[in-house]
């Protein structure tokens, strides 16, 4: 079966390093166009160009999916399947050029936490475990026919990034099994029920900057949920400080405000709403990655200062 294969960022380059290590004739890879980065604007290929490239893929970038050219492209390819993973809304004119349609791999266990980010969103609800489905496209996003799908557990010390490794390479044989199915003939596709569809749209900046008058818990999800890609933050003295790990600090605290800093002799924590949360991993800015006790000496923050989401500057407890 020929496959055309679309997406861009490391979740997708797993998927797709598994197809190819394990026999799939791909034809073609479709990715988002080269985009400058640092300060000297540098263009930097996305992570499926790269591995694409690398293997000697074909590669098309492109950067609108409605293009004359692009239709032509595909066309003239014959592809048998479209396997889409973490890539952009198909229209309806593309993705059904191949003899048997196009398929797209979801972080979820649909139709739960339909949108751009079901992996960030699961672990800042506090799931205990998501999973995966592959399901045919259709013209409202991901509500198509579901395929196949694959139960992952969420341990306790999973962020974004631990989680959505593991789930990309449980994908591939996913995606595998999918295709396999296709061909044979033997696979049959279940509709969603969409009355019990939940949301996870795309993540913001307002998502990102931590409300530290919620309690300890959702706060200790939130930063796990999206460390390190966005990454959660707040402000330190004027300056965006992100924070990549905290944990739940259990002794009892002084009666300070969310966002206060309580400093201790080796580590800083924070007050939340019920009490506190250590900092584990923060990032300063214009600064590497450093932990509790490095913050605690390169900045000396004092007792009752406070973290804000205005970025307005320090506050002293009053």
């Amino acid at each position: 079966m020929n496959i055309v294969f679309m997406g861009t960022p490391g979740f997708a380059r797993v998927v797709l390093s598994d197809l190819a290590d394990n026999g799939c004739s791909i034809v073609a890879c479709i990715t988002g166009p080269d985009k400058k980065s640092g300060r000297g604007g540098r263009l930097v290929p996305t992570a499926v160009k790269r591995e694409a490239e690398d293997r000697g893929l074909p590669v098309i970038s492109v950067s609108s999916l409605r293009s004359r050219r692009l239709h032509d492209q595909m066309r003239a390819l014959q592809p048998d399947l479209f396997v889409v993973v973490a890539f952009r809304i198909l229209p309806e004119s593309l993705y059904s050029i191949p003899t048997h349609g196009a398929i797209n791999l979801h972080g979820s266990l649909l139709p739960r936490y339909r949108g751009a980010a079901p992996i960030h969103w699961a672990l800042i609800n506090g799931e205990v475990e998501t999973g995966l489905t592959t399901f045919r496209l259709a013209p409202s996003v991901d509500t198509g026919a579901m395929l196949l799908s694959e139960r992952v557990a969420i341990t306790p010390d999973d962020t974004y990034d631990s989680l959505a490794e593991r789930m990309a390479r449980a994908g591939g044989p996913l995606v595998r099994r999918t295709i396999d199915g296709i061909g044979a003939g033997t696979l049959r596709s279940q509709p969603q029920d969409d009355e019990r569809a939940t949301q996870a749209p795309k993540l913001g900046p307002d998502d990102c900057d931590i409300d530290f008058t919620q309690p300890a818990a959702a706060v200790v999800n939130r930063v796990r949920g999206l460390a390190t890609q966005p990454g959660a933050f707040s402000h330190f003295r004027g300056e965006k400080l992100k924070i990549y790990r905290v944990a739940p600090v259990t002794e009892v605290s002084p009666d300070y405000p969310p966002g206060s800093l309580l400093v201790g002799r080796r580590s800083v924590a924070v007050m939340c709403a019920d009490h506190p949360v250590s900092l584990e991993s923060v990032v300063p800015a214009g600064k590497r990655a450093m932990d509790g006790t490095a913050f605690k000496n390169g900045w000396q923050p004092r007792d009752g200062e406070r973290l804000n989401r205005a970025g307005y500057g320090a506050a002293q407890r009053s």
